[in-house]
């Protein structure tokens, strides 16, 4: 039987046609789930599963995994990814960031508005001033007609008689 010691990334492994999980090709790629995804399809390598449904990776798949791995960094610069951060903390980032967006939102929209409106007061008292003024002209326009019919009607009492003169009707009761 032959045992094999092997260091990779500073992590001794044992081969004795050991499989490795996940977890363990992780830990010794420095990598995350989405890349050890993307060194698969560059090395054509599918992960298989056992009995229980686990995926594992036999040890020289992990290290054609590696060299991929290696030649993509030279040709790449490594840049190492952000830690994500976890659902919750994420969720409570971006409804603080809502909320922030939203109160300045209004704030604006309020400043905007009240810029607006601002001249409107002046113009309501001015309308409302105007619309007093029309109806007292509209109520003088009828006192006037009414005076004029009045004087009319006073106008028509008078007769000629002549040489200028004018006597006045007597209104009868039927007139």
């Amino acid at each position: 039987m032959l045992v094999t010691v092997i260091k990779l990334r500073g992590i001794m492994l044992e081969q004795k046609n050991k499989t490795l999980s996940p977890q363990e090709v992780r830990n010794i790629l420095k990598a995350d789930n989405r890349e050890i995804v993307e060194l698969c399809k560059s090395a054509s390598i599918m992960p298989r599963k056992n009995k229980q449904g686990q995926t594992y990776f036999s040890y020289d798949e992990v290290k054609n995994l590696r060299k991929v791995q290696a030649q993509q960094s030279a040709n790449y610069p490594v840049t190492r990814p952000i830690q994500a951060k976890q659902p919750a903390a994420m969720m409570t980032g971006i409804m603080s960031a809502i909320n922030g967006l939203e109160k300045k939102i209004s704030t604006e929209l309020g400043k905007v508005i009240d810029e607006k409106l601002e001249g409107m007061d002046e113009v309501v008292v001015e309308l409302i001033r105007c619309k007093t003024d029309n109806e007292t002209l509209r109520q003088k326009v009828v006192d006037l007609n009414k005076e004029i019919y009045q004087l009319k009607n006073d106008v028509n009492t008078f007769r000629p008689v002549g040489l200028g003169l004018y006597k006045k009707k007597e209104k009868s009761m039927w007139e």
